[in-house]
């Protein structure tokens, strides 16, 4: 988590400061992005740090307004992606040229963590949208209802009905009819996301 007080301190351009609040924030930012924009998530996010940071002097709040503004100023990028991306072609690069890319950390662990967020992410991703959305805003960015409703242009109220839904028709999604043994399990695990999400 961030504190208001490292915000201040990256504000006032303290790098190490910046770092801590950008490994915080990022990669729950960048998930949600996944559920917006897909693979052009990591594209999407970079253009939203830039407007971050060229902002970031002009920012008053704590932690969770933090975390907003931020998600608010990606989702901005997210839609503009997407209303320019029938624009222009994709290009696609050949697997050969990333097989010299160099690892930077242990291949098997960031695989296997890679697997199942993107698992994760891609049924997030099958949600309506407005839901998907919301779970992204308070489950994954960890926002409250009034934060996530401020980026969404929603009502707190709205928001928080709306990511019970996306969290109880996941639930649902996860339970196979057949195995009460996995219901129970599914449910266990759902059922502390479902009351934060009230």
């Amino acid at each position: 988590m961030t504190s208001a007080s490292l915000i201040r301190r990256a504000q006032d351009g303290d790098e190490l400061a910046f770092d801590q609040v950008y490994c915080a924030v990022h990669p729950g930012l960048l998930r949600y992005l996944r559920v917006l924009v897909g693979s052009d998530a990591e594209d999407v996010a970079s253009e939203a740090w830039l407007c971050i940071v060229r902002d970031l002097p002009a920012f008053t709040g704590d932690d969770q307004a933090f975390r907003g503004w931020a998600a608010a100023i990606a989702r901005h990028r997210a839609i503009d992606h997407l209303r320019h991306r029938d624009r222009r072609p994709a290009v696609p690069v050949p697997a050969e040229d990333l097989a010299d890319l160099p690892a930077h950390e242990d291949a098997e662990t960031l695989a296997l963590a890679a697997v199942a967020t993107d698992a994760a992410v891609r049924l997030i991703a099958t949600l309506p949208r407005d839901q998907a959305e919301a779970v992204m805003l308070r489950a994954v960015l960890g926002l409250d209802a009034k934060t996530a409703g401020k980026v969404l242009g929603k009502r707190p109220g709205a928001v928080r009905t709306a990511a019970h839904r996306g969290l109880q028709r996941l639930a649902d999604q996860l339970t196979t009819p057949t195995t009460s043994e996995n219901r129970t399990r599914v449910t266990f695990l759902a059922t502390p996301a479902v009351k934060e999400a009230r």
